[in-house]
């Protein structure tokens, strides 16, 4: 089997909910795991089961698995993502700007769309940052159904060049100005995703019974 005997880095498990997503994702990792790799597995599915299928609380940060030596797993939790990214950008504002400047601000990242890019932030740190995967070989994604796996994957050009064309004000990432670090990492996820002997997309269908 192709992805196991020459996997590329990172792995994506996509396809329309309740045809065996998260079953494949974990198999596959398993068998990396098996084969002596450090695999990471990452949910990207706000209503995952990850925990039940490996039997192990997750938690939004790299999280042992006890039972598979060498496999590792996390889930992406939007609410969670969106709470540490407001905090991040607003904490360093606090006691530095007046009180309704800091309020303004924190109005501006309240909404959904913050909550969408605090989530893919993280997803783009395990692909376009390597200092936060570097002890791992393999990145398995198991994703959320199909579109909103469509709109994550298309998440990383969007931004950059959203943020390459604006020069001032803020948006729901926050104060345009202090971006680079994002334009940075967005830029290097699309180089990765973009890249076929780094990043392999796997369509997982059910196939329909014969009448």
């Amino acid at each position: 089997m192709l992805l196991i005997d020459k996997p590329t880095r990172n792995l994506f498990f996509t396809g329309k909910g309740g045809v065996g997503k998260t079953s494949l994702a974990s198999a596959t990792a398993m068998a990396l795991a098996d084969r002596g790799k450090r695999v990471l597995l990452v949910s990207t599915d706000p209503a995952s089961n990850l925990d039940e299928v490996l039997a192990t609380k997750l938690r939004a940060i790299p999280t042992e698995v006890p039972a598979v030596s060498g496999l590792f797993a996390m889930n992406i939790d939007p609410e969670v993502a969106a709470r540490e990214y407001r905090e991040r950008m607003v904490g360093p504002y606090r006691g530095v700007l007046p009180d309704a400047s800091v309020a303004s601000i924190e109005e501006q990242l309240s909404g959904a769309c913050t909550t969408e890019i605090a989530a893919f932030d993280e997803f783009a740190k395990l692909l376009g940052d390597a200092s936060t995967t570097t002890e791992f070989d393999h990145i398995v994604f198991d994703t959320a159904p199909t579109g909103h796996t469509l709109r994550l994957l298309q998440l990383p050009a969007a931004w950059s060049d959203f943020i390459e064309s604006s020069v001032g004000g803020t948006s729901c990432l926050g104060p345009l100005s202090g971006l680079q670090t994002q334009r940075e990492l967005y830029a290097c996820t699309v180089q990765a995703l973009s890249d076929p002997t780094y990043t392999t997309l796997v369509l997982v269908s059910r196939r329909a019974n014969a009448a």
